[in-house]
């Protein structure tokens, strides 16, 4: 039963959250009750969420039934029964009225010294195909899983430190305002069965807690689930394994026959903080999210029974931590998003929506150039010349001659002078630093199992001497130069080692764990110090700001015609998972790997055409480039140019790194286009048209203005010329002539 409770204000409920595993010492501990709760009632869907989403607050209520509770911001919904033990028996996506639950399982699997537990759930459904209110009543508890003890509503905690220094977003908010539910349970009663021996050994397992832990986001369908494990036993325990989510979720279609060809999973986007690996968010998570068949399932229709209808969220291998008495065990944190359209563009901005509000840093957007030389000479007209133009950080880039890893007094005294000066001129100052792909020798690399290999041929252990030495320099130069960015070539890809090296790494198992832990502490110590970060890998919910947008490197080697169309379809492309600010993009002022003078724009004044060019392609739809060269004007023409250029961003910096709706992809045989939109903005949007032909381009372009929130008209001007009245058709669209020069870019201003 569940101990009475007065309602306690948010503050208090902060504290008890600091406090709740030693709140536990006693399975009646409970700090909540249903009774306490507001009760339910449904809200209209007054406005798209995507729009304004200031109606959809998120909190815990009661409903009229005893033992239940619901997470619901009137978007998404989640609800409990609490006897005769916990479990979620629905899921619903509010936003498009689908249900999402199609049965009950355990809230959560713990491994613990060897023995499968798990955590809540319910037994006794007959059909697995959906789930009926009345079979819920007659469902019974497992007698070997952890037993609900109670729960507490609190606010979201934030899970790092964000020192925010570059205001690119004011609106951005840390951490993300919403509810937070944290269910406890206790370990299932010892059986009288057992040895004397094992009866023992079993009792001190009595005084471990599990903690499932929910964060319901406020204004978007956003949940985040996590567990932690509590040892209260006077000995340590080993947590061998853990799945943090089990949804038996609806299936998205219904194939009789497996033929081979892929199959479709839930419209649902699972994403996790234990991710590495990739550029994008399905391949990054590829550790932790696994669509699987569920063998419960009997009725499917698939005829082997393999659709893939049950997430399971966990990591492929260990993580076989050890926990101390009195210690806590945290595992990776994930985050659902069902999405309510099957659209492109609809689940686009939802995803992006998702990464400003978990992830909001990743709003942080500086002009930054890569600086070919870090020679004095070339670093003072570096900074002076970013300064001049309006660019904003300096990165001392790879080849430079700068390392990062030379922890000599007098390096660091010099690269302290470098960020003094830099910073007088109002520019940021970091540099480059090569990690995974490449081998340190003397028993510090990581070994590999039989048969495999380091993603990228080499890597360093993490967890080895040698990786523990690399990151306390890597913190010493931060702290003793005042650099404020880094860009770690190669972050660690998830690769498996199978070496011993204490006390951090006890082996195979937990090598992927262990690795994890080191790169994401390091990061969010970085985070926490205001420390950019350019990390071409997934890192971004663990602190990173950017990744690269999506390129391959040698492309940059191609004459510079063929750089303009490639900058702005790799744009569009990475802009499906990414917002403008999430992703770089490069411009190779000297040569990069190969391509000679026809690749490459120095001497600048002499190609002055295509270096607007690059500007206008990266500028004009929000993403910064690494601008890599000795400089970036030879000229007072190239100087005005890149000025102007900049200019222009600035004054449109707001709307050009809002959303993005995708128009016509470049292909250089017509006009091709995207629009900025953000119903909170004056202008409310911003498109962009380009013309990569040699020949002016007239043309009629439909675009739909439905995401700048207008309905009825639209004020629209053409550059900085007068605004003309341009009625919405019924599906939001205007019919806009555009008139563009050859190879050359125009914008028209949405009001």
């Amino acid at each position: 039963m569940l101990t009475p409770c007065p309602l306690r204000p948010f503050a208090q409920l902060l504290l008890l959250a600091t406090v709740a595993h030693a709140a536990l010492a006693d399975a009646k501990d409970s700090v909540c009750r249903v009774a306490d709760l507001p009760p339910l009632s449904d809200r209209p869907l007054t406005v798209d969420w995507l729009l304004d989403g200031s109606p959809y607050t998120a909190n815990v209520y009661r409903t009229g039934q005893a033992d239940e509770i619901i997470l619901d911001n009137g978007l998404l919904r989640r609800t409990f029964r609490l006897t005769p033990n916990a479990a979620t028996v629905g899921f619903d996506n509010l936003a498009s009225g689908q249900a999402l639950l199609r049965a009950v399982k355990p809230e959560a699997i713990v491994t613990i010294d060897g023995v499968r537990y798990e955590v809540g759930g319910l037994k006794g459904q007959p059909d697995h195909a959906y789930l009926l209110p009345e079979w819920i009543d007659s469902m019974t508890a497992n007698p070997a899983a952890l037993q609900f003890a109670g729960f507490e509503v609190s606010r979201p905690q934030a899970r790092l430190t964000w020192k925010q220094v570059r205001h690119h977003a004011p609106e951005a908010k840390w951490p993300p305002p919403g509810v937070a539910l944290r269910m406890d349970y206790t370990m299932p009663p010892v059986a009288t069965d057992r040895s004397a021996e094992s009866r023992a050994n079993l009792a001190q397992l009595q005084k471990v807690r599990l903690s499932v832990h929910y964060e319901l986001y406020d204004g978007v369908p956003v949940l985040s689930k996590w567990i932690t494990v509590h040892n209260g036993a006077d000995r340590k325990i080993t947590i061998d394994h853990f799945t943090s989510e089990l949804l038996a979720a609806v299936e998205h279609s219904s194939a009789v026959e497996d033929r081979g060809t892929p199959k479709a999973v839930p419209n649902i986007h699972v994403q996790t903080d234990y991710a590495f690996g990739s550029f994008v968010p399905d391949q990054a998570n590829r550790y932790a999210v696994h669509w699987l068949a569920d063998p419960e399932y009997l009725t499917q229709v698939n005829y082997l029974r393999q659709t893939p209808c049950l997430l399971e969220i966990r990591p492929t291998l260990g993580p076989d931590q050890d926990v101390a008495p009195g210690g806590t065990f945290e595992s990776f944190r994930a985050f659902l998003l069902p999405y309510d359209s099957t659209d492109r563009e609809r689940k686009s901005l939802a995803l992006r929506r998702m990464h400003r509000v978990v992830a909001p840093w990743v709003t942080e957007n500086p002009l930054m150039m890569h600086v070919r030389w870090s020679d004095l000479k070339t670093v003072h007209r570096a900074i002076d010349q970013c300064a001049e133009v309006g660019f904003e950080m300096i990165i001392l880039t790879f080849g430079s001659g700068f390392n990062i890893e030379n922890d000599n007094s007098d390096y660091l005294a010099t690269m302290q002078g470098y960020a003094d000066a830099a910073r007088a001129k109002g520019i940021e100052i970091g540099g480059y630093s090569l990690l995974a792909s490449r081998s340190v020798g003397g028993g510090n690399d990581v070994v590999s199992p039989p048969g495999e290999r380091p993603t990228f041929g080499h890597c360093p252990a993490l967890t080895s001497s040698w990786g523990q030495d690399y990151f306390h320099k890597l913190t010493r130069f931060f702290d003793q130069t005042g650099f404020r960015l880094l860009e770690h070539d190669g972050s660690y890809p998830g690769d498996l080692d199978v070496t011993v090296r204490l006390p951090l790494q006890k082996g195979l198992l937990n090598s992927r764990w262990a690795q994890w832990k080191v790169i994401t502490g390091f990061y969010k110590h970085c985070r926490a110090q205001g420390i950019y970060l350019n990390v071409p890998d997934y890192y971004y919910l663990s602190g990173s700001n950017k990744c690269g947008m999506g390129y391959r490197e040698t492309n940059w080697s191609l004459p510079r015609a063929q750089q303009v169309l490639h900058t702005r379809q790799n744009i569009y492309d990475g802009t499906w998972t990414k917002t403008p600010s999430m992703g770089w993009m490069f411009v190779p002022l000297t040569q990069y790997q190969g391509g000679g003078s026809a690749a490459t724009i120095e001497p600048l004044d002499a190609h002055r055409d295509h270096y607007r060019r690059m500007l206008e392609s990266n500028l004009a739809f929000g993403v910064q480039a690494c601008y890599r060269g000795p400089r970036l004007y030879d000229t007072d023409r190239t100087r005005q140019l890149v000025k102007h250029s900049v200019d222009w961003f600035k004054k449109y910096r707001d709307i050009l790194e809002s959303d993005v709706i995708h128009g016509r992809r470049a292909d250089g045989r017509s006009l091709d286009w995207m629009l900025h939109v953000n119903p909170k903005l004056h202008p409310r949007g911003l498109l962009v048209v380009f013309n990569p032909s040699l020949e002016p381009i007239k043309k009629t372009l439909q675009i739909n203005l439905y995401y700048t929130g207008l309905a009825d008209n639209a004020q629209i001007r053409v550059g900085e010329g007068p605004l003309q009245t341009y009625p919405l058709d019924r599906k939001y669209r205007v019919s806009i002539p555009v008139e563009v020069e050859g190879q050359e870019m125009s914008y028209l201003v949405i009001e």
